[in-house]
């Protein structure tokens, strides 16, 4: 079976999944982790990018991150 390239590593998910309580993964579980986290980090990134226009900005600054994951969070 050829093995599937991913934009992101599966390795750390993979760990994460195991942390939380996990002891079989199957790869198909982990292929949707590396879904999930990349549409997750595509609404971070919109968001943040909308932050730092709005700014008048075209540098995306670490602020611009942490206040968009904490609006998506609805914190």
């Amino acid at each position: 079976m050829a093995k599937r390239t991913t934009p992101i590593p599966v390795a750390p998910l993979y760990r994460v999944l195991r942390k939380s309580g996990a002891s079989r993964i199957g790869q198909d579980a982990k292929l949707a982790m590396v879904e999930a986290v990349l549409q997750v980090a595509e609404g971070i990134a919109e968001r943040a990018v909308e932050l730092s226009k709005h700014a008048g900005r075209k540098t995306i600054h670490e602020d611009d991150i942490r206040l968009a994951i904490r609006e998506l969070r609805g914190m």
